[in-house]
């Protein structure tokens, strides 16, 4: 087979041309086809593509398969076996049934996969291998000079559409999903609508995936590594159609395109293109994004680690102390001395209820609890450091007054108290032991080299632990040190108690809850 280069133009092009005279592909001895009416097909930074009509086909070939790839130029591939007499070759040839038409040259034509054909005889006929030559204009040269510096992704989506526009590509809504790293939420969903000033953002729940909506969307198909999705949508095409093309087609739209958006993690993520162009997309502008596709996901993949970091830092740390790992304070020592209320909060009888239970019960159980503290603390602008087996160490911190952090405290472990006890949905009632304390620690880095730790060192968080245990003993569910006293109203005095490795008693008083 003779190749010589050629150039399709400085735009991402396509275009089909006739072949002369005999051409004859073989697989080892057996002759596959042969015709006199070869066409082949040049696409920018592809190889040439041999098609041969269907009636061509010497031999067998089987029912469709399951397998469909979409091409945003060429349209919908099928698939079919090769059947021999001694083997069959699956998914071994493909044909576009109803081509776009950049690519209406190709209909009643099949290709053959490389691994099908092991001899390719094209006769008078020399293939010209594409010189793409290099694209440029108002959307590569901003990406290339001016994108990096947006921080954030609603800002640069909408810079992305509006350097569309300048470009000439008539798009009038541009999607961009991406998935990400976090406990709660699967991805984020960038939408860009034209004549509107403000990107919409989403945030989907991991039920997205078992959302019917999105099973039968071209989301789904093009993140399951199917290839792109390409569809006209002024013209009826009855195969491959999503619900949402209706939804575009009443609005106006003409045209759509779902491209593949990978991230160097192996990621799928996609980009979605909608025009309102009587005459749908041009290939030289689809083309163009198609080809800056992978430096706009770089974009999205940096603001995505960025996002994934403080969301995996605030799910395991909490939000005030992963903004203090994301601000630099990662070595071993770095932290600050402040003034707070240490709150230390235990469950009650877990030994006995995961008896009774069972673990995966249990663990659902354990679950609410953490859940119901955490919220509360969150409410009253403390912060969880940790979970401790089954206990929860909170910190708040002295913010404006003393008086302040003491009572948000104290207010958080009363409400924690009564609404673990009114139980929820048939769940059990849960019973706590809560101690707190107040005075200066230290807050930050302690550990190894290799593995540190984000937390508060200091004798008020040694003694909150110790009055939750002391608690525990003498059946008060709240015990709080002779610092959180002034914003305690009816308090009942425990006097002076000593405390396992607290070396001096400490004066403490019971709280009714």
């Amino acid at each position: 087979m003779n190749v010589h280069a050629t150039s399709l133009g400085q735009c991402y092009g396509i275009r089909t041309e006739p072949l002369k005279g005999r051409v004859e592909i073989y697989r080892g001895s057996t002759l596959l086809a042969v015709t006199s009416r070869a066409r082949v097909m040049y696409e920018t930074r592809l190889s040439p593509t041999v098609y041969v009509p269907r009636e061509d086909v010497l031999v067998r070939l089987g029912e469709r398969s399951e397998l469909q790839t979409f091409c945003p130029f060429k349209g919908t591939a099928s698939y079919q076996d090769l059947l021999l007499e001694d083997e069959r070759v699956e998914n071994a040839v493909w044909a576009y049934e109803n081509p776009l038409p950049e690519s209406e040259g190709i209909r009643g034509h099949v290709g053959f996969m490389p691994g099908a054909y092991t001899r390719m005889d094209l006769g008078e006929n020399e293939l010209s291998e594409d010189d793409p030559g290099h694209i440029s204009g108002p959307l590569v040269d901003w990406l290339m000079r001016r994108a990096s510096q947006i921080r954030s992704p609603e800002a640069f989506t909408l810079a992305l559409a509006e350097k569309m526009l300048e470009h000439g590509i008539a798009v009038s809504r541009l999607g961009v999903m991406v998935w990400s790293l976090h406990p709660l939420i699967a991805g984020k969903h960038y939408i860009w609508e034209k004549g509107k000033t403000e990107i919409s953002t989403f945030a989907p729940t991991y039920e997205l995936h078992d959302n019917p909506a999105y099973q039968n969307s071209p989301l789904r198909h093009v993140s399951n590594g199917l290839g792109g999705v390409r569809q006209r949508l002024n013209v009826d095409t009855p195969e491959n159609s999503f619900p949402i093309m209706e939804d575009l087609r009443a609005q106006g739209a003409t045209d759509y395109v779902a491209m593949p958006m990978p991230f160097s993690d192996g990621r799928t993520n996609v980009l979605t293109l909608t025009c309102d162009h009587p005459d749908g997309f041009t290939t030289a502008n689809l083309g163009l994004v198609f080809e800056c596709t992978a430096v706009i996901g770089r974009y999205y993949e940096v603001f995505t680690q960025a996002e994934n970091a403080r969301a995996l830092l605030e799910t395991y740390v909490g939000k005030r102390t992963g903004a203090r790992v994301l601000g630099g304070d990662i070595r071993r020592g770095d932290g600050d001395d402040i003034d707070a209320a240490i709150m230390f909060c235990d469950l009650r009888g877990s030994t006995r209820l995961e008896e009774q239970m069972g673990r995966a019960r249990y663990i659902a159980l354990l679950n609410r609890f953490f859940e119901t503290v955490s919220d509360i603390v969150h409410a009253h602008d403390g912060e969880v450091l940790k979970f401790i087996g089954d206990a929860v160490l909170a910190v708040f911190p002295n913010a404006t007054t003393a008086e302040t952090a003491q009572r948000n405290a104290l207010d958080a472990a009363t409400r924690i108290v009564s609404t673990l006890a009114q139980g929820t949905d048939g769940a059990p009632t849960l019973d706590c032991a809560i101690g707190i304390a107040y005075g200066r620690v230290t807050y930050g880095n302690v550990g190894s080299r290799e593995r540190l730790d984000f937390t508060v060192i200091g004798q008020a968080a040694n003694v909150a632990a110790r009055l939750g245990d002391y608690g525990k003993s003498a059946q008060h569910r709240i015990v709080v040190s002779e610092d959180i006293r002034p914003v305690c109203g009816d308090c009942l005095s425990l006097g002076a108690v000593t405390l396992h490795n607290v070396t001096d008693p400490v004066s403490c008083y019971a709280i009714a809850a």
